[in-house]
C-alpha cells in the first residue's frame, strides 16, 4: 500500500504535539478541579461552621436554627440545591432534612475538623461535609452533628470556565501549527514534485536523462546523482547494444549472402553443368569455399559475441584470483600446432618470480584476451618469424608481454587498431576485432594495454620493426618487486 511522505511527516510532527496538547489539557483540567473543589468545599465548611454557631440551649434541650446567611453562600446562576442536617448523638433531627445520608465511617471529629465526601440524596448527586460540636450544661456534654450538602451544579460551571479558555488556546495553537506544518511541508516538497514531474514528463524512448539537482536538499541529491549514473549507465548499455547489432548485421551479411549465392550456385552446377566429372570436382570446390565462408562466419559470430561479453562485463563482480602463468602455458599449447603451420616460433617466457602471477579476473574472458592477443601475432607475422609470450612481475604488478618479429603497426595507426573492425593490413585474412576485444576485456579488470615496437627487432635491414604488446595487471598477491 502506497503512503504518502507528506502524511507520514505531518503525522510524525504533530502526533507528538497532539500527545502534548493532550496532556497540557489534563493537566489544566485537573488543577482547575482543584481550583472548583477548594472553593467548592470552603463554602460548604463556611456554612456548616455558620450552623454551629447558632447552635443554642434552651432548657435541656439543644436548638438549631438556620440562618439566612447560611445559605447565602450558595447562591449562584445554576441555582444549586443546598440540603441541611443537625442532628443530636440519638440521631433525632434538630433541623433539616430527615435522612439525609451520613458517612458510615467518620473520622474523629470536632469544631476544627471536617469531613468531605460524596453522597446521593433525593436522587440527586451532591458534595457534602460533615462536622460536630459539643454542647455542654451542667448535665455533661452532648455531641451535635452538622452536615450540608448542595448539588454540583455551580462547581461544574467554575471548572468549565476555569479550564475552557486554556483548552481553546491548546487548540488553537494546534490547528496553528497544523496550518503551519502543512504550508511549511508543502514549499519544502517542492523539489521533490518538481523531480517527480521532470521523471514523469521525461521520455521512455530517450535515454538521455539529467535530473537537475539544483534546488534540492542535501539529503536528496545522492538521489538524484544516482538516477543519473544509472540513466548513463543504461544508456551506455543501449548504445553498445545497439552498436553490437549494427556490426553483426554488418559482419554477417556479407558471408551469409556469400553462402546463400554458394549454395544457389551449387544447384545451378548440378542441375546443367556438362558430365558427372565436372559436375563433381565443380561441387568439392564449392563445398571448400562454403566451408570456408562458414568458418569466417562463425569465426566473425564468436568474436562478436565475446565482445559483447567483454563489454558488459563489470570490473567490480565476478572477479576472481587466476594465475596468468599457468593461462599463458594453457594457451601456448593450445596454440602450438597453428604456429607448426605457419613455420613460427612460438615460445614462452615466464620469469622465475612470476610462478605463480595471481590477477583478478574472469578465467574465460582472460583465457580470451591472451588467446586473441597469440592469433593476432600468429596472422601478421610472417613464415619463419618468431612470436613470444611472456609474464613478469614488475614493480608491485604483473605484465603480460606478446612480442613478434612482424611487420608491426605504424605510429600514426595505432589509436585506431583498436577501433571495431579496423585493420592495419587487409594482406592478413581477419576480422578486425581481436585488439579490440582484447582492450575491453582489460578495462573490465582494470588493467592498462600499451602497443609499441618491439626492442629486440630495432635496426633490420628489412625495416621490419615487429610489435609489442603489453598488458599491465594489479597484482592480486600484493608482491612488490
Amino acid at each position: 500500500m502506497a503512503s504518502s511522505l507528506r502524511l507520514r511527516l505531518a503525522l510524525w510532527l504533530l502526533l507528538p504535539l497532539s500527545v502534548f496538547v493532550a496532556i497540557c489539557g489534563y493537566l489544566s483540567w485537573r488543577n482547575a478541579a482543584a481550583v472548583a473543589d477548594y472553593v467548592q468545599d470552603h463554602d460548604l465548611l463556611s456554612s456548616a461552621k455558620v450552623l454551629s454557631d447558632r447552635l443554642i440551649w434552651e432548657g435541656d434541650n439543644v436548638q438549631a436554627s438556620v440562618p439566612p446567611s447560611a445559605l447565602s453562600l450558595f447562591t449562584s446562576p445554576e441555582r444549586d440545591r443546598v440540603f441541611l442536617s443537625v442532628t443530636d448523638a440519638a440521631g433525632d433531627v434538630l433541623a433539616g432534612s430527615p435522612g439525609f445520608p451520613l458517612p458510615r465511617e467518620r473520622r474523629p471529629q470536632g469544631t476544627d475538623r471536617a469531613q468531605w465526601f460524596d453522597t446521593v440524596f433525593d436522587g440527586l448527586p451532591l458534595r457534602a461535609v460533615l462536622t460536630t460540636r459539643s454542647m455542654y450544661d451542667v448535665a455533661g456534654a452532648r455531641e451535635i452533628t452538622i452536615a450540608v450538602g448542595k448539588t454540583t451544579g455551580s462547581r461544574d460551571h467554575m471548572l468549565r470556565s476555569l479550564w475552557w479558555p486554556t483548552m481553546e488556546y491548546l487548540l488553537i495553537a494546534l490547528l496553528l501549527a497544523v496550518a503551519l506544518t502543512t504550508l511549511a511541508l508543502t514549499l519544502e516538497l517542492r523539489p521533490v514534485v518538481r523531480l517527480s514531474r521532470q521523471l514523469a514528463g521525461h521520455d521512455p524512448l530517450h535515454l538521455d536523462l539529467a535530473l537537475d539537482a539544483r534546488g534540492l536538499h542535501t539529503e536528496l541529491r545522492p538521489i538524484a546523482d544516482t538516477v543519473n549514473r544509472f540513466a548513463q549507465q543504461i544508456k551506455a548499455h543501449s548504445e553498445a547494444q545497439r552498436r553490437f547489432i549494427a556490426d553483426a548485421a554488418h559482419q554477417l551479411r556479407t558471408p551469409l549472402a556469400l553462402q546463400a549465392s554458394q549454395i544457389e550456385y551449387a544447384r545451378y552446377t548440378r542441375q546443367h553443368r556438362g558430365d558427372w566429372a565436372t559436375r563433381r570436382a565443380d561441387m568439392d570446390a564449392m563445398w571448400l569455399d562454403m566451408q570456408t565462408s562458414n568458418r569466417r562466419l562463425v569465426d566473425v559470430t564468436n568474436k562478436l559475441l565475446l565482445l559483447a561479453q567483454a563489454e558488459h562485463s563489470d570490473a567490480h563482480t565476478g572477479l576472481e584470483a587466476v594465475d596468468l602463468a599457468a593461462v599463458a602455458l594453457r594457451c601456448v599449447e593450445q596454440l602450438a600446432a597453428l604456429a607448426d603451420r605457419r613455420h613460427i616460433d612460438l615460445g614462452l617466457d615466464i620469469a622465475a618470480d612470476a610462478t605463480p602471477a595471481t590477477v583478478q579476473a574472469q578465467p574465460a574472458l582472460l583465457d580470451a584476451l591472451v588467446a586473441n592477443l597469440l592469433d593476432n601475432a600468429l596472422r601478421y607475422t610472417p613464415e619463419g618469424g618468431r612470436v613470444t609470450l611472456g609474464v613478469r612481475r614488475v614493480r608491485g604488478a604483473i605484465e603480460l608481454t606478446v612480442e613478434d618479429d612482424g611487420p608491426g603497426i605504424p605510429e600514426a595507426v595505432r589509436p585506431r587498431v583498436f577501433e571495431r573492425f579496423y585493420r592495419a593490413s587487409h594482406d592478413t585474412e581477419g576480422t578486425g576485432l581481436g585488439l579490440a576485444i582484447v582492450q575491453q576485456i582489460a578495462r573490465a579488470f582494470g588493467a592498462t594495454l600499451t602497443l609499441g615496437p618491439n626492442p629486440h627487432e630495432a635496426g633490420r635491414a628489412d625495416g621490419r620493426e615487429g610489435l609489442l604488446v603489453t598488458v599491465r595487471f594489479a597484482d592480486a598477491a600484493g608482491h612488490q618487486s
